[in-house]
């Protein structure tokens, strides 16, 4: 069965996590990705975070399935040449180097429109055009410039950084959709074009709806659905609203049985209205129905931290997964805390291929992400990461170059 990128050839010029995580992405659909690294050392991440010593480290093989690696020394003229005779053969560039990187490299904008008018380059910045667009950039700092820290964490406590890397694979994502945009408009004008996303910007759009809030505050002063109502104070900023759901449908993290000694043992509960009659039945709570102070949706909005402080009981009685049996019966929405132990061995994410093992040559076994997006006519077969320059000489021999003269190019350092 064919892929739905096949024939798409992408040169990748990108190291660490976000750069990788697009090309990544592309080459599970089926594009042939050709990874350009430095020789001796490769992409940093193959050395860091290692569990195991001198073998590429679990940070590097995750983001960098179904590549392929060839090294090329740009600094070398014949390596340039090569880097060269890339751009014409490939369809997509696509790199997250510091900005200028590229330009100094000999590769601008315009040099790469003469030699392959078709080609679309793709990049990866932390900050568009303005006051910091020469910055450099690293998760955290873009989920700080991006809004989510000033939005995550507990009203009485500092701005917080999530785990899941929104910054970094976040904007790779993003990257991807605009990489095969431009390559289905290129079916139509024929060019090539730019495309850039800026990590500020891909956190932003993930944290659309504190945007929406932010102007709803200016207008309202006061936001009935946040923890901080009735009793807190607004100032100017939205504030951080601990575990509520951000929009229409209360939620907050309840205790389960044995949270005393498991820090995953939590469920998060919504209180939807469509469902309220089965919550009160189900805690034992069935007065809840004509107290005037719960009747309602907006009645109810006051006393929410009273609310799920009395439902807690209920689910202090219960595992996560008994609660959730319970509750999915009544429709309640709810759902358990799931530590990473706990998704490694969840058989159906292994079924899906969500989660996938692999077989390194020198790693073994190991467990990565698998495609999170599932294709019915391009399932995803996830390839073990290349080592250092592996496909080095089977590249070069598609340029079109002999024995001989990959073995004076790998003489003078150029590959």
């Amino acid at each position: 069965m064919s892929k739905a990128l096949d024939g798409v050839r992408i040169l990748d010029f990108t190291h660490v996590q976000s750069g990788p995580t697009c090309t990544q992405l592309l080459a599970w659909f089926g594009a042939d990705v050709i990874k350009v690294e430095r020789a001796g050392e490769g992409d940093i991440t193959r050395g860091q975070l290692r569990d195991i010593p001198d073998v590429d480290s679990l940070y590097f093989t995750m983001l960098n399935h179904n590549k392929r690696s060839v090294t090329i020394d740009a600094k070398k003229p014949k390596g340039k040449e090569v880097l060269e005779a890339l751009v014409r053969k490939c369809d997509v560039l696509v790199e997250n180097f510091a900005p200028g990187a590229l330009d100094r490299m000999g590769f601008t904008w315009e040099r790469i429109q003469e030699l392959n008018p078709h080609m679309i380059v793709a990049s990866i910045k932390g900050f568009g055009p303005g006051p910091y667009q020469d910055c450099k950039v690293y998760e955290n700092v873009a989920q700080c410039a991006g809004g989510s820290a000033s939005t995550t964490g507990f009203d009485d406590g500092p701005p917080m950084v999530t785990g899941a890397q929104i910054g970094d694979s976040g904007t790779g994502l993003h990257l991807a959709l605009g990489i095969v945009t431009a390559l289905y408009q290129r079916h139509r004008t024929g060019r090539g074009q730019r495309v850039t996303a800026a990590m500020q910007d891909g956190v932003l759009n993930l944290c659309r709806v504190k945007l929406r809030d932010q102007q709803r505050l200016d207008r309202t002063h006061v936001m009935e659905e946040y923890p901080q109502y009735p009793n807190g104070v607004f100032g100017e900023a939205v504030p951080r609203a601990g575990n509520a759901s951000g929009g229409g449908q209360p939620g907050w993290i309840l205790k389960c049985k044995g949270w005393e000694t498991d820090p995953n043992a939590y469920i998060y509960f919504i209180t939807q209205a469509p469902v309220w009659k089965a919550i009160c039945e189900v805690i034992g709570r069935p007065e809840w129905l004509t107290d005037p102070r719960y009747a309602t949706p907006k009645a109810r909005l006051p006393h929410l931290q009273d609310i799920f402080a009395d439902i807690e009981k209920w689910t202090m009685t219960k595992t996560k997964f008994e609660a959730m049996d319970i509750l999915n019966q009544h429709d309640i929405p709810c759902g358990p805390i799931l530590s990473m132990k706990e998704l490694a061995a969840e058989p159906s994410l292994r079924k899906t291929g969500t989660i996938v093992e692999v077989d390194h040559p020198k790693r073994g076994k190991y467990l990565t992400v698998g495609n999170p997006i599932k294709l019915s006519d391009s399932p995803t077969e996830v390839v073990r990461s290349p080592l250092l320059g592996e496909h080095t000489d089977e590249v070069m021999a598609e340029l079109g170059y002999g024995t001989e003269q990959v073995a004076a190019l790998r003489a003078e350092g150029a590959i």
